[in-house]
């Protein structure tokens, strides 16, 4: 997916419904995008200090011109951009293959 500007919200939406329905968790791993599907699930690499965590998408925005992402308060905290406020991140989709079975361990 590549680079793109990621700003992160919290507390005055914590406890409101998301765009998908959810009540909005400010600690949860979670991230709005414009259009990703909801449930899409993204690597998130600060550029800055090489953290990275798996974030789901459950909510719409960033509706400022020029981000891309809003990542939870949660998300912002683990990858150290709680101060930042706005940083440029790696961004990477996860894809979990559906036909993939699990081995079977009864023999």
């Amino acid at each position: 997916m590549g680079i793109m500007t990621a700003s992160w919200y919290g507390p005055r939406f914590h406890g409101k419904i998301t765009a998908n329905g959810e009540i909005y968790n400010q600690m949860a791993l979670t991230a709005a995008h414009k259009s990703l599907p909801f449930g899409t699930l993204l690597q998130i690499t600060n550029l800055r200090n090489g953290k990275s965590i798996i974030v789901r998408i459950n909510d719409r925005g960033p509706y400022i011109d020029g981000r891309d992402l809003d990542l939870s308060k949660g998300t912002a905290k683990t990858l150290g951009i709680l101060h930042r406020g706005i940083v440029r991140v790696k961004v990477q989709e996860i894809v979990i293959n559906s036909d993939t079975q699990p081995a079977s361990t009864l023999n």
